[in-house]
Parts: structure tokens; C-alpha cells; sequence
């Protein structure tokens, strides 16, 4: 039997047709409806009204696996439902919530509104039945005058968890239901404007209503224009001040009937397309620095408060962040306003995706399959839907001067029905562009505005960009995937964005982790009993935190998005504006000079330098003397924060090291070699081929034989690493997880310890052939010295170097290298190279999943305990609590527990971050894949 939510045709019942976003003033009666509401929970679908027991109390708006009532669920492809649309299980959870609210006197029409309710809602007024809705993210909007009575009135609403527009909601979040955000009743005068059309241009108020009204403008608090209009007004201003994302200027437009004001913020702006492909915005070329935004809270789920949304968009601008796609629905409309209000161009999408149609059978291709009927967006029985959802996020948000693009939706393939949801984009706004990425992914000449794609390796990106046969801007809608420990490789992307024009940006993939907080303890998929289908971690793909809190990974963003670049060559900085509409003289720019991690000298300078152009500025040249280091760094600070900064090295005449007496009066037996010098006693191991005992002033310094190891514990980014991917299982071919260390030989020879081992995996020929030489001085100093070769048919290594373990006692350290934020080959641009002090404390992140973290690179030396760690030419170190078996085998964060050591490596390199937990593999540049190994450092001690 079908249900009435299993009818596709029929997916709403007296719901209101949409209409402009606002709330009136004035002669106008709002009523928010949010706080505590009766609920009662049901495991399947129940008549309403019948006799209920509201014995319980659910906060509005919230979802309800966030208030106890069944447990959360984490799906990214998978419905967690079967595939046999329209039909949803007959085990449907139903939630039914139930308010008292006083109307005081009864004057006007009066109306409710949804503005999210997952999956479908039924709406009853005193006992009688007025509508349902589906469209989880749309605003639904009920006209309730012939149900309400003056004084105390009853709402009842009935919520169940499926419906067939399920099958267009498979986005990749945790599923929720509930009502999510905000409900209220609006009485307004008898005859009211409705409807209120400001689509934005560049030159003049075009406002259209569906009555006669007055109408005011406002520039600040002066009036520009007022009259009264019957239908349409047209009004030009005196030189407009035109919105855009850096400098987000709004006029006010007021409309006055029967006492009701309705006031929206207002901009001017325009959109093109250049000859050459380019996004232009009033004009100007605009490269889009973007980032995908879902609503999503660690405790109460799909709903964020205003001030929690406010916080997202200010972090946001710190991070220079100026593009932000709705995935994949229409955010909350108060979200809108502030993106208005604070600057962003926006990509507002539709509340589709039906990525779940991909995986019904088992050995099926990877593949959209359009051509099926079965596929809503082929399936003429859903073209309706289609449209209507395009319609209901259009027509709300029109008048927002933020966006200049509309999406039909995320990953539910490109059929008949896209095509004509595009077709009325067209007939209904012709201002803005169009996203479609399924049309691009299906390779076919397509009706959308922009080539879309997802996840692109940086060489076929520059193909594309040097493709005449794609005649239109290119957009990553998602790119470098911000899972975990990353993104690596955003600085690489943009660096291809600035190169051609065609290329106008794209948007990360995605803003914050998703998690839900239990005991302290962020969850994931397969945290929660009930889980039918799950995708695991893959919702911690946050470029922040779920707190908000930053990594490493945000501030990469922040400096490839950042709004200078600079290149230092013969004493000379250039410095390039890439803001697109504000001079540097706004901002104040910042040079100074280090040397060995001390600034000897700095200036501020104010550069009349207009956007888009560059600029030189003479650096004075010096003779420079150093131990380790000196640099040129580089600040542009807004409003007292700093928006950018980028380092480059300064010539320098390096400080030598004399050269040290070796000592050579060794005494050994048949399993240790010792060495006992002035206030210092090593014991070297003959039998594992490194020292045992390393003792400063009688305090021993390490804690178990120094070992050789290629393995740090898997990020995020590397699941397709230790997962059979292509057939090919690559880190786990080499077995490098159960590692075998084999020493040949130990000889002395002329004062120096040689050793010869090998490195393998279990069932594997040894991947590393190496030979290490150990050289003491008389003061107590160890040159190491490794010279080895990694087996030619072995593929790229995570990393190469030595682990320590030594004394908690040796928990604080300094160290000369890139800090202070976690840094690797290809996500170091936040990081400077400088003198810092740190504790093993402060170096761990607390990523969802625990993994590899804390390395710093172009270190030249680290202390810490009573040894220094030493190089003339780089290093990089990590200095943690936790091993990598630790971190290894920890799947949440409260699984980590101290073993009471420091874990220090002192390795020769590590491969970088990438972003492959679903963007593209690591570039080959960041691998460490080179075949022939020589690495050398020194250990002294330094409290001789």
C-alpha cells in the first residue's frame, strides 16, 4: 500500500508556493515557536491526531538522535534504507511534537513556517489537520487563519524519518531528524505583500511586487528614494557603490503596506564571463577561495545557532576564505543574510543528491548510471520534484546579492530532469550562472554555465585548463579533501588557478569534522548500535575542527588563500596584489629580519599598490654571519591581524664548527662496545646496532635502543595505502607495518662504529640496504652518518629516519626548524623556519582518529633532555607522547594513553600529507621515492 509520503506526485498539501525570505516589522505579529515541546516518540507511523501521551520533552529545533532518541548513523554513499523508491520501510520512525501558543487578538492572516524539518512534516492546528511537506532544507509555509482562534491554540506536528523525498536527501553527513531549525507563526495585515523580487545588477533597483506598497531606499541612514508602486519600481542611484566579496556594501530597501514593513539588505553587483573564461565580478577577474559548508554541530546535530553560524563565517574570513558552496541543500536563510552582510560569493545549491543509486548490486561499476530510469534524475514520475526543489531554494534567496551561482544539486548523476530544472534556472534568473558537476562528470556538451569537477589530479586539471573544446570557467566544486591530518596539496591547486584564467577556483572539501560527542568522545560511523550501513570516519573531513578549533591543515588554507604573494631575488622583494578590489594601502606591510631566530631588524611599510599589480621593494643588502639561519619575513596585517605571510632566505656566511678530536679508546666484548670519556658513558649494542646507553653526568638520556624505521602511523589520507586500491596493496605490499631490523656487522675501524643492516618487511626481500657510521669526539659528540639504498622496485616510503625513546623527564625541547604549527613537505606554507620552544604536550593534535602528526621540516638542531640533535644541512623531527604503534592502533582519542616516554624521530624525510582520503594520490614530488639515502647529524650532549 502506498502512503501518501510514498507518492512522488504529491509531496506537499497546502503548502504555500515560495516566496523572497524575510521576517516583517511594523504592523506584524511574530511568533517563534522554538524552545521545549511536548514529544513523543514511536517506532512506526500513527494517525494524528489520536490519543497521545506526551510524556516527554525534546528541545526545538533540534534532531532527535541528538536527544536520546535513537542512535546516530553516519552515511556518505549508502541509503540507509532499500533502494525501492518510492516505497520507504514500513518501520518508520514517527516523532510527534505538540505547543501551546496565544494569538492575543486576531486581526490578519496568519501563518506557520518551517524552515527544516527532516524527512517530512504534518502540520495540525487545534486538533485539525492544515498540511505536510517534505524537502528536508526547503522553508514550508502554511497559510493557518481558518485554523487558529484568539487566545491559547494547540500545534501538533508529526514527523517521520522517511519519506520518498529520502531518496533525493543522501547526503554525506549523519542523518537526522527532527524539527531542525527554526519554527514560528506570522500574522500579518489582511492584504499583504507576498512576494518581493530584487535580483541584483550593477546598475540600478530593479523591485518587483506582487502589489502596491511604498518603497523607501536607504544608503546608511540617508533616503535615496521613496514612492509608492503598485508592482515595480526602477531606480538608479547616483554613482552605486557595488557589492563584492571584499567589500560587501548594502543598501536598505523598506516596503510599507497597511503599517506591516518588510526591510531587506540590498546590493548592487554584476556577474560575467571574460573572453578568456574568467569569473569577472563588477568587472574585476576573481579567483574563488572557497570551502563546502554543512550545518553541523558535535551536539546537536544539523542545527547551529545564529551566533554558531555567525562564528563559522568569521573564522571563515580569517582564513581567506572568500567562496562558499550550500552542500548540498539551502542553508538556513539567516546564513544567507550574513553572507551578504560579511562578504562571500556564494554557490547555493539544492536540497538534492541521490549518490546512493550507485550502489544496489554487488560488482557494479563505480558509474552513473543515467540512462536508467530508475535514477530520479531520468525518471519523468520525478521531474516535478525536481523542478519544485529548484524552485523552493531560488525563490528564497533571489534577492541575496551573495550568490552568483545556482547549483541543481550534488553527485544524483544528469538526466532529463537536471537539464530541465537548468532550463527554468534560465527563464527565471538569467543573472547568475549555473552548476551542474554531473554534466561535466558525464563528459557531454551540457546547459550549465561552469565545467564542474570533483577531485581532479593537478596534471589533468592543466589539460583541461589548456582544452579549447571547454569553452566555459572551470570550477572544483570539491577539491583537496581537509581529512585528518591535511590538506597537502591546496597551495599546488591554487597556485594552477592563478596560471590561467579559465580556472576560477573551487571550494575544499569541507569546513568542519562531523562527530557527535559521547562521554567527552567524539564518534564516527560504527560508534552506534543499530548502524546497518556506515562509512566509518569519513565524516571527520574537516578543515576545522568540530569545535572550530584550527589545525595545521587550516592555516595551509588560510596561506594559499591569502591575498599577497611575494618572490625575493638579488636583494629585491616583489610583492603582488591578488585582492581584486582593495589597494594595499589599507593594510600595512611588515618586514623583518632573523638570524638564528633573533629579529635584528624591522620596518612597516604602507604600499599604495592596487589590486592586481605588484611591486618592488629594495631589501638592503648585509653581511650576514649565522649558525643556522637567516630569512626575510614577510606580514600584511589588516585591522591589527595578520591576513598573510611568507618567508625567504637571506644570503649568509655560515658560522663553521671546528672539527673535533675523535675519540678512539673504545673497549668492547663480544655483544656491546663502550665508551666512557669525560662526564659521559655510551654502551653500544652490537647486537641491534645502536646504542643501549647514552649517559650525561651519570643520567641516562635514552630509554631503549635507537631504531632505523620507514613506518609512522597511517593518516587519513593514506587509507588507500593500506587498503587493496587498484588490486594493488602498496604499503602493506612491502609489509613495512611488521618491520624486521637485521644487522650484519658491527665493526670499530680507526675510531668509528660501522654498522651494516637491512630493513624488511614480514614475507618480504629487504627494502633497505644500508651502513651507518658512528664517529665520537673526545667532548662526547656522535656524528652518524647513513648511506644506504632502498630496492629498486620499491615503491614510494611514508618515511625514512630514526626513532628515540627517551625519559618523560626530557618532555620540553627547543628546536631550530619550521614551527610552530606541524609541518610537512607540501604543508609548510603557515609554518616559518625560526627558533622556537615547545613540550611534548603542546605538539599533539587531537585529530578524531589518531594518527601521524607533530613532524617539523628544515630543522638545523632540536634539544631536549641533555642532548642536542644537530645537522649542517636539514632534518625533520617529531617529538610526541605516543609512539606510532600507539597512535597506530588508537581508534578514538580516549584510547590513547601515555607510556611515560618521549617518542623522538630524527628522520631524513617524510612523504607529504596529500589529500587521498578522496581527493588524488600524493604528487610523485612529495613522495619520498628516491632510491639513494645519505643523511647525517650529530648528537651532543649540552650539559657538559
Amino acid at each position: 500500500m502506498k502512503r501518501i509520503y510514498e507518492n512522488i506526485l504529491k509531496t506537499s498539501e497546502n503548502r504555500l508556493t515560495p516566496r523572497s525570505y524575510y521576517i516583517p516589522d511594523g504592523k506584524s505579529q511574530y511568533i517563534l515557536l522554538n524552545g521545549i515541546w511536548d514529544f513523543a516518540y514511536y517506532k512506526r507511523d500513527l494517525d494524528v491526531p489520536e490519543k497521545i501521551e506526551f510524556s516527554d520533552k525534546i528541545k526545538v529545533p533540534s534532531c532527535w538522535q541528538n536527544e536520546g532518541y535513537e542512535n546516530p548513523n553516519y552515511a556518505n554513499v549508502n541509503y540507509p534504507f532499500p533502494v525501492d523508491p518510492p516505497f520507504v520501510p514500513d518501520e518508520n520512525s514517527c516523532g510527534v511534537y505538540n505547543r501551546v501558543f496565544d494569538i492575543d487578538d486576531l486581526w490578519g492572516r496568519v501563518y506557520f513556517v518551517f524552515e527544516g524539518v527532516s524527512s517530512c512534516g504534518f502540520l495540525y492546528i487545534n486538533g485539525k489537520y492544515v498540511g505536510f511537506t517534505q524537502g528536508s532544507h526547503l522553508q514550508a509555509e502554511f497559510d493557518i487563519t481558518d485554523f487558529v482562534k484568539k487566545g491559547q491554540n494547540t500545534v501538533t506536528v508529526k514527523v517521520l524519518k522517511w519519506c520518498v523525498g529520502s531518496y533525493l536527501e543522501d547526503q554525506d553527513e549523519f542523518r537526522c531528524n527532527g524539527i531542525f531549525r527554526d519554527v514560528y507563526i506570522l500574522q500579518r495585515p489582511i492584504d499583504h505583500i507576498r512576494d518581493i523580487e530584487i535580483i541584483p545588477n550593477d546598475k540600478y533597483f530593479d523591485i518587483k511586487l506582487d502589489g502596491e506598497a511604498n518603497i523607501e531606499i536607504y544608503d546608511g541612514d540617508e533616503l535615496l528614494y521613496s514612492a509608492t508602486s503598485k508592482d515595480r519600481v526602477v531606480y538608479k542611484p547616483d554613482n552605486p557603490i557595488l557589492w563584492n566579496a571584499e567589500k560587501p556594501y548594502l543598501y536598505t530597501v523598506k516596503i510599507e503596506k497597511n503599517g506591516e514593513i518588510i526591510s531587506l539588505k540590498c546590493g548592487l553587483r554584476d556577474i560575467k564571463i571574460s573572453d578568456s573564461y574568467a569569473l569577472l565580478i563588477n568587472g574585476q577577474s576573481v579567483k574563488l577561495h572557497g570551502v563546502n559548508h554543512h550545518e553541523t554541530h558535535p551536539k546537536n546535530g544539523w542545527y547551529q545557532s545564529d551566533e554558531e553560524l555567525k562564528k563559522d563565517l568569521l573564522i571563515m574570513k580569517e582564513l581567506n576564505i572568500n567562496c562558499i558552496r550550500t552542500s548540498h541543500y539551502p542553508p538556513t536563510p539567516k546564513f544567507m543574510n550574513m553572507c551578504d552582510e560579511l562578504g562571500f560569493y556564494v554557490v547555493l545549491e539544492t536540497d538534492i543528491e541521490t549518490h546512493g543509486f550507485l550502489r544496489r548490486y554487488p560488482n557494479v561499476e563505480y558509474a552513473f548510471d543515467v540512462e536508467s530510469p530508475d535514477w530520479p534524475c531520468s525518471n519523468p514520475e520525478w521531474e516535478y520534484e525536481h523542478i519544485e526543489r529548484m524552485q523552493r531554494a531560488l525563490e528564497p534567496f533571489k534577492n541575496n546579492v551573495s550568490i552568483f551561482m545556482w547549483s541543481t544539486g550534488n553527485e544524483s548523476g544528469h538526466g532529463i530532469n537536471h537539464k530541465k530544472m537548468i532550463d527554468w534556472i534560465k527563464s527565471r534568473d538569467s543573472s547568475r550562472l549555473i552548476h551542474a558537476e554531473d554534466a561535466s562528470r558525464k563528459g557531454e556538451i551540457h546547459n550549465a554555465d561552469v565545467y564542474s569537477r570533483m577531485y581532479i589530479p593537478l596534471s589533468s586539471l592543466k589539460e583541461i585548463a589548456e582544452n579549447d573544446e571547454i569553452d566555459m570557467p572551470v570550477f572544483l566544486c570539491e577539491y583537496s579533501h581537509a581529512m585528518g591530518n591535511g590538506p597537502g596539496d591546496v597551495w599546488d591547486y591554487n597556485k594552477l588557478f592563478y596560471k590561467y584564467d579559465k580556472l576560477i577556483g573551487g571550494c575544499i572539501w569541507e569546513w568542519s569534522d562531523h562527530t557527535v560527542i559521547i562521554d567527552g568522545v567524539q564518534k564516527y560511523g560504527g560508534d552506534f548500535d543499530g548502524e546497518l550501513t556506515n562509512d566509518d570516519n569519513f565524516c571527520c573531513d574537516g578543515m576545522v575542527f568540530s569545535d572550530r578549533s584550527l589545525k595545521a591543515g587550516s592555516l595551509e588554507v588560510k596561506a594559499a588563500y591569502q591575498p599577497i604573494t611575494t618572490d625575493f631575488s638579488d636583494g629585491t622583494l616583489t610583492i603582488t596584489n591578488r585582492f581584486d578590489f582593495t589597494n594595499l594601502n589599507e593594510c600595512t606591510l611588515v618586514l623583518s629580519s632573523e638570524i638564528d631566530g633573533k629579529v635584528i631588524h624591522q620596518k612597516k611599510l604602507s604600499l599604495d599598490l592596487a589590486p592586481h599589480k605588484e611591486t618592488k621593494v629594495l631589501i638592503d643588502k648585509e653581511n650576514i654571519k649565522c649558525r643556522y639561519g637567516a630569512f626575510l619575513n614577510v606580514s600584511l596585517v589588516k585591522n591589527g591581524c595578520v591576513i598573510a605571510s611568507t618567508q625567504h632566505k637571506l644570503d649568509c656566511e655560515f658560522i663553521k664548527q671546528e672539527n673535533k678530536e675523535k675519540f678512539k679508546e673504545f673497549t668492547e666484548d663480544s655483544e656491546r662496545i663502550y665508551i666512557n670519556g669525560d662526564n659521559f658513558n655510551y654502551v653500544f649494542s652490537k647486537i641491534y646496532g645502536g646504542f643501549e646507553s647514552i649517559k650525561i653526568n651519570g643520567k641516562e638520556q635514552i630509554s631503549a635502543v635507537p631504531i632505523i624505521s620507514s613506518r609512522r602511523a597511517y593518516t587519513d589520507n593514506e587509507k588507500y595505502m593500506r587498503n587493496y586500491w587498484n588490486n594493488i596493496n602498496i604499503w602493506q605490499g612491502e609489509n613495512i607495518d611488521k618491520q624486521f631490523s637485521k644487522i650484519y656487522n658491527v665493526n670499530v675501524n680507526d675510531g668509528n662504529i660501522i654498522v651494516e643492516g637491512s630493513l624488511a618487511g614480514v614475507s618480504r626481500l629487504p627494502y633497505f640496504r644500508y651502513t651507518i657510521s658512528y664517529s665520537i669526539s673526545k667532548g662526547g659528540e656522535i656524528s652518524v652518518s647513513l648511506k644506504g639504498k632502498i630496492r629498486q622496485d620499491t615503491i614510494w616510503l611514508p618515511r625514512l629516519g630514526f626513532e628515540f625513546v627517551l625519559p618523560n623527564i626530557s618532555n620540553k625541547f627547543m628546536y631550530f626548524g619550521s614551527g610552530p604549527y606541524e609541518s610537512y613537505c607540501d604543508m609548510c606554507h603557515a609554518s616559518k623556519v625560526g627558533l622556537y620552544e615547545s613540550t611534548t604536550d603542546n605538539e599533539y593534535v587531537n585529530y578524531i582518529r589518531p594518527q601521524e602528526h607533530g613532524n617539523h621540516i628544515k630543522t638545523k638542531f632540536v634539544k631536549i633532555g641533555d642532548l642536542e640533535f644537530k645537522t649542517d644541512e636539514e632534518f625533520e623531527f617529531s617529538a610526541l607522547n605516543y609512539g606510532i604503534e600507539a597512535l597506530e592502533m588508537a581508534t578514538h582519542t580516549d584510547e590513547l594513553v601515555k607510556d611515560g616516554y618521549v617518542h623522538l624521530r630524527i628522520d631524513y624525510k617524510n612523504s607529504g600529507m596529500g589529500s587521498n582520503s578522496c581527493g588524488p594520490a600524493l604528487a610523485e614530488c612529495y613522495r619520498l621515492s628516491e632510491k639513494d639515502i645519505s643523511f647525517d647529524f650529530s648528537i651532543l650532549p649540552i650539559n657538559l
